[in-house]
């Protein structure tokens, strides 16, 4: 520690300014502004270096988080960059798009507000690509051993670039056409430019990792040819399968999944050419079904493309400001937050349940129908006098996934679902068909893009270990398995 008195000397969080309202609005870049280095540092010295220090278990990937809060508080960026990616294959993704539960698992958060550890850690990645560290790290010697990793989200990428690394031949598959799964057209420009997503991919291409965009595994290749091309395959293609409303007035036109909303509208914010489905909501009336991250990100969206109202719905009552005495430190909290796209206009309902779509004339959705509901018995009730009516042109479904999706692959593959929809797995990662795995959301059910990376990281080792006999790979502390030996 420089300083061991820092978190007395500075209590306050000090984030990077946002840009303001009507000024982002007019564009699709990253709200935030790069924040200065030595307030980084200020905030960096309030880490206590506890000797039990909770971040890292509540870290799925084992950050090493004061060792590099450490460095940033001293100013050597390019030691912090070397500890962070001993453990985080993607510090840039995670910095950006992760909640932060090591933040709720801060020691000095249970009378101060947390360090800002996500913050510092985005900063040494962004340090790192600044200052030419993110270099590609080929491996010394090939194995001989060849191994196809089928979805190119940030579980498929990060058990790509390990295996990799490790000399394996490695050949990522994806349907869409450019490679990143839902980091590349789900997920909004304004929290992750594509550029952050390309600057990895071309490390990744120069280490020797090999992508095949515009290929569905199951139809453009069935999952027999590929396990005849390849001694392994991991399997990575998340939990992409969309829970629906049976409400009367779905078959309405106007109502779309939010994943038919995002990625055209993201192709379009990259500067793609205009897709024939894509969904304009300017100048409509937009209520976002799903109080969560993906709605939020539809509320951002909506607003830049110039939409009449905006207005979110969340079953849930409003959280509270702080900890509830059911959630102790160091759990994850569930309180009260205000994302970027919540300030820039718009409102939240809560606990506000949907009870029919109603629609004009031709068929088009033309207002939904909410009632006010309250936990009554474990079972959402409806408050007596509270329905009403909100005029809504565009409906947008947010209300989560529910697991992966099924198709020619899995009957390809012999995989099989569990009780919970994903894909069943050992807990080395393995399938029952010998060489088959499964990592991230595809069998762990929809999650943070912090456990997607410890998936990946970790069934990387359990496919080596297959390969190889043992694995040096290094294997996340708190991710499902650390397999050592085959």
């Amino acid at each position: 520690m420089v300083d061991p008195r820092g978190f007395l000397k500075v209590r306050e969080r000090e984030l990077p300014k946002r840009r303001p309202v009507p000024l982002r609005l007019m564009d699709w870049r990253e709200v935030y502004e790069k924040q200065d280095t030595d307030q980084l540092a200020r905030q960096a010295g309030r880490c206590m270096d506890c000797g039990i220090p909770f971040c890292h278990s509540a870290c799925p990937l084992g950050n090493l988080i004061p060792e590099w809060n450490d460095l940033v508080s001293r100013g050597d960026f390019a030691a912090a960059a070397e500890r962070l990616h001993l453990t985080n294959n993607f510090p840039e993704f995670t910095g950006k798009l992760c909640p932060a539960p090591c933040e709720s698992a801060c020691v000095l958060g249970i009378n101060q507000p947390p360090v800002t550890i996500k913050q510092v850690e985005v900063m040494i990645a962004e340090q790192a690509a600044e200052n030419g560290w993110l270099e590609p790290r080929p491996p010394q010697r090939l194995t001989g051993k060849t191994v196809a990793v089928v979805g190119s989200g940030p579980a498929g990428l990060a058990a790509a670039q390990q295996l990799t690394r490790a000399g394996h031949t490695v050949a990522v598959y994806e349907r869409d056409d450019k490679i990143g799964g839902l980091m590349r057209y789900g997920i909004p420009e304004f929290k992750m430019e594509r550029s952050v997503l390309d600057r990895r991919l071309a490390q990744m291409e120069a280490e020797g990792t090999r992508f095949r965009p515009g290929t569905a595994i199951g139809t453009d290749l069935t999952g027999e040819q590929l396990r005849d091309r390849y001694d392994a395959v991991v399997v990575a293609t998340g939990a992409t399968k969309w829970r629906d409303v049976d409400l009367p007035g779905r078959d309405l036109t106007g109502i779309h999944q939010a994943m038919e909303y995002l990625p055209p509208t993201n192709r379009v914010a990259v500067g793609e050419e205009r897709p024939a489905d894509y969904v304009d909501a300017a100048g409509l009336d937009v209520v976002i079904i799903g109080g969560g991250d993906t709605g939020s990100d539809c509320y951002g969206t909506a607003l830049r493309q110039g939409a009449r109202s905006v207005t979110q719905l969340d079953i849930y009552p409003q959280a509270p400001e702080d900890r509830d005495e059911a959630e102790p430190w160091p759990t994850m909290p569930k309180v009260f937050s205000v994302s970027s796209s919540h300030e820039e206009g718009g409102r939240r309902v809560f606990s506000a349940s949907t009870r029919a779509l109603i629609g004009d004339e031709s068929g088009h959705v033309s207002a939904l129908r909410l009632v006010e509901v309250e936990k009554v018995d474990g079972t959402w009730t409806p408050v007596e006098g509270t329905e009403q009516d909100l005029p809504a042109q565009l409906v947008l479904l947010a209300i989560g996934f529910a697991g992966p999706e099924g198709g020619g692959l899995v009957e390809q593959l012999g995989l099989a679902l569990d009780e919970r929809t994903r894909f069943s797995r050992t807990d080395h990662y393995a399938t029952p068909t010998p060489g088959v795995f499964v990592a991230g959301d595809a069998g762990r059910g929809q999650s943070l893009i912090v456990w997607a990376i410890a998936e990946g990281r970790a069934c990387a080792a359990a496919v080596d270990a297959f390969l190889m006999g043992e694995t040096a790979l290094p294997s996340p502390i708190t991710a499902h398995a650390r397999p050592l030996t085959a």
